[in-house]
């Protein structure tokens, strides 16, 4: 049997982190080039569009509202799938996991394809896909209960960043992989805003790229603490 050199738990953390870093870039694309849309950060959605709602503003109410919308829908839909499965990683995170990995490739191709910049409808179309692909990505790193990764948003890391400190009488728990979070979801609008300079589809292909590696690393990870599981309860069995 090989050993694990790195803890399943430690392994997950770096997916999720990997994760928020996806987030970053998408959440770039989607706000510098699809109209300010965040389909990631569903806080600054709200916020744009109770601004939005005043009137004279400027600001998109549409591809927000759908936003919003399709990611509480991709959130559900996830949500149901896990939640007949067990704690931790399984195949159902594989497989929710894949969805958004498959989907943001097929976005990424479609996006490459056609100029989703020049209608309306096709910028609300690729906005509500990525929202909906967001909200799985979301709902799964929720059901993994990795502490203090969200991957989508990283407000309340911050408070807990900081409220949390020495500085504030506190012990400071969980500074790194706080810290972490909050510096990849920033590198990772950088690398968003960037890909940008190429072409819209760019910034997509990386995130879906990153989903398929964390997807992998993560299923093969699972399949051989599963396969160590059995072996040790079949030596377990045969030394009673």
């Amino acid at each position: 049997m090989v050993k694990n050199r790195v803890a399943t738990d430690r392994l997950h953390l770096w997916l999720m982190l990997g994760l928020t870093f996806s987030t970053g870039v998408i959440d770039a694309v989607g706000y510098l080039g699809l109209d300010r849309v965040f389909t990631g950060n569903m806080t600054g959605n709200v916020v744009l569009l109770g601004m939005a709602f005043t009137g004279g503003t400027g600001l998109p109410v549409l591809r927000p509202a759908l936003a919003l919308a399709f990611f509480m829908v991709g959130a559900a839909l996830a949500g149901r799938v896990l939640r007949k499965g067990p704690e931790g990683w399984s195949g159902r995170t594989t497989g929710t996991l894949l969805t958004v990995a498959l989907g943001l490739t097929a976005l990424a191709v479609y996006v490459a394809l056609v100029d989703v910049q020049a209608e309306e409808v096709l910028g609300s179309i690729t906005t509500s896909v990525l929202a909906t692909m967001m909200g799985i990505q979301a709902a799964t790193a929720k059901r993994l209960k990795v502490a203090e990764i969200t991957t989508v948003v990283v407000t309340s890391t911050i408070t807990g960043l900081a409220s949390d400190s020495r500085l504030a009488g506190g012990k400071s728990p969980f500074w790194a992989r706080r810290s972490s979070a909050i510096a990849l979801i920033m590198a990772g609008a950088v690398v968003g805003a960037l890909t940008l300079k190429v072409d819209l589809w760019l910034g997509v292909a990386v995130s879906a790229l990153l989903s398929a590696v964390v997807t992998l690393l993560g299923h093969l990870r699972h399949r051989r603490d599963r396969k160590a599981a059995v072996a040790g309860s079949a030596k377990e069995t045969a030394l009673r």
